[in-house]
């Protein structure tokens, strides 16, 4: 059974509280970090209906700092499916009050489903329906080449 990307794209939102910052009173990025893993996490949960594992955290890129009582929105959604592994793409925004979305973060993480026994396991195909999602299939393919050359 193949699933859409749109029937796992997940979201997370934040109001940033002293106790995500660190000591410039920015978003600490081991927070972002975390966050991004759950996202990730649940993407790929919703997809194949398994649990699953983290197995590489590819271009986490830090583009812009959030500050407190900004609204940071944590956004995934499936890029690619292998046989057990999905690619999941988290991307970070801070909202402005006007809904206004400035990038902050772009990360890729790759997934594997688990079986009962904590083994990999065959996870759906993935429908493509758009341009954007095309793209973003076509991209994650180099990425995984080039992931299995450097052996990550």
């Amino acid at each position: 059974m193949e699933k859409r990307v749109s029937d796992s794209m997940t979201e997370q939102v934040h109001i940033l509280s002293q106790g995500s910052l660190n000591g410039y009173k920015r978003l600490f990025g081991g927070q972002l970090m975390s966050w991004i893993d759950v996202v990730a996490a649940v993407v790929a949960r919703r997809h194949s209906e398994k649990n699953v594992t983290t197995a590489v955290v590819d271009m986490l890129q830090f583009n812009a700092p959030a500050y407190a009582n900004d609204t940071v929105c944590i956004v995934g959604k499936i890029t690619y499916v292998g046989r057990t592994s999905m690619e999941v793409k988290v991307t970070a925004y801070v909202e402005e009050l006007s809904g206004e979305r400035k990038l902050i973060n772009t990360a890729y993480v790759v997934m594997v489903a688990l079986d009962e026994n904590e083994r990999p396991t065959e996870v759906p195909g993935l429908i493509l329906e758009t341009e954007e999602e095309r793209q973003e299939y076509e991209n994650a393919k180099a990425r995984k080449i080039r992931r299995t050359q450097y052996n990550l």
